[in-house]
């Protein structure tokens, strides 16, 4: 136990956290089950270290983060361990990479209701299908996720502001205001094209080389966010790993299924479930159209982010695609996002239009927002599409 506690002081002691996720004030801490969605790379273990430093002294033993990648827990459970802890005065057990322990779940279920006075926080794959495929954690887990950085953080952390996130519907009715806030404080267009090529995934911070990082952060999604929590044989990765090749070289277009089944060599339902868990583990994002969803074919397949569009394919990328892929992805946290017509790029919400524009706009419709790269101030229904990235 020892070991752990020094463990755990260190890494608090030397943290650093240049930027604070506005989920931190999301959360109900209160609860005593918390699960921390997020795909791989996007700053889950920061977030629960920023969590200890935040709520407890270097010194409180009340709380212990501990990383289930440890050799440790190969022969110890969770139930166990925690009970040692919380026996020796702990409270708040911070778990990282929770499904790497076998049979994770029945152990936090005994954890809950055997140590009533013990708060659990744990992270887990995006992949993690907590409620469907857990259920005795059913009505008892809270679960959140977390995201890559919004323009919004990024632009804070680039220039040193603190600027707050708005709603959609603030963005609509008040964006020339807005705009005019965060112009008089920080140039957006100045940061803008940086961050939709390396803005998204907070590793972009490290002295290492972002795109090469990026695709090893990809094939570790594949290999064991998908392979190892979805059970999925070591043989089929090529396969996965094709279909998302397929997938970034032609979206954003509606998937051929049973040509990609040729490509890849396997059934149109395989297909299907692997579309899902790329989906799943935030790789890639369907688009339905409006009162559609899986298992339908979706209308069109996007990248979940831009950042993947740089890092799959660099040399063959229309900006519009780009652009489209940056809304969709800010859009997606607390809207929905269908396809649109051939007079907007997205159905938001079941009704509202929106349209990226990536020149100027031509023929207006009263019914739909355009959202216009390379404007600092929108006027009336034009809105810069830089101010959609402050949606969180």
């Amino acid at each position: 136990m020892e070991t752990f506690f020094r463990t755990h002081a260190y890494l608090v002691e030397h943290l650093n956290v240049p930027v604070r996720r506005a989920l931190m004030d999301e959360i109900d801490w209160n609860d005593r089950l918390i699960g921390i969605k997020g795909t791989r790379g996007v700053g889950k273990t920061t977030f629960l270290l920023q969590y200890a430093k935040e709520h407890f002294r270097l010194s409180d033993r009340k709380c212990l983060f501990v990383n289930m990648n440890n050799f440790y827990f190969q022969g110890r459970g969770i139930a166990d361990f925690a009970r040692e802890f919380y026996e020796s005065g702990g409270r708040v057990l911070l778990i990282d990479q929770v499904f790497k322990q076998p049979n994770w779940s029945s152990e936090l279920r005994k954890c809950y209701d055997e140590l009533p006075n013990l708060k659990i926080v744990f992270t887990g794959s995006s992949v993690m299908r907590l409620k469907e495929e857990n259920p005795e954690l059913n009505g008892l887990v809270k679960t959140y996720n977390l995201r890559g950085f919004s323009f919004r953080e990024y632009l804070n952390l680039q220039t040193g502001n603190e600027f707050n996130s708005y709603t959609l519907k603030e963005i609509l009715e008040d964006h020339e205001q807005i705009a005019r806030h965060i112009l008089s404080k920080a140039s957006p267009l100045a940061h803008f094209q940086y961050y939709i090529h390396h803005g998204f995934y907070p590793f972009f911070l490290e002295k290492r080389n972002f795109s090469e990082n990026l695709l090893k952060t990809m094939n570790m999604m594949l290999e064991v966010d998908i392979l190892l929590i979805k059970q999925i044989e070591l043989k089929y990765l090529a396969k996965i790993k094709k279909l998302l090749y397929l997938l970034a070289i032609d979206s954003p277009v509606a998937p051929n299924v049973s040509q990609l089944a040729s490509e890849i060599q396997t059934s149109r339902a395989t297909v299907m479930n692997y579309l899902k868990y790329l989906a799943d583990a935030r790789l890639i994002n369907m688009i339905y159209p409006k009162n559609q969803a899986f298992p339908k074919k979706p209308a069109k397949i996007m990248m979940h982010n831009p950042n993947l569009i740089y890092a799959i394919y660099p040399n063959r990328m229309e900006l519009k695609d780009i652009l489209e892929t940056f809304l969709q992805n800010t859009l997606w946290k607390d809207h929905k996002v269908n396809k649109g017509d051939k007079d907007c790029s997205f159905l938001v919400d079941g009704s509202l239009r929106i349209k990226v524009c990536a020149d100027d706009v031509k023929k207006k419709k009263n019914d739909v927002i355009y959202a216009c790269h390379q404007m600092e101030i929108g006027h009336g229904k034009q809105i810069p599409l830089w101010l959609f990235g402050f949606l969180y």
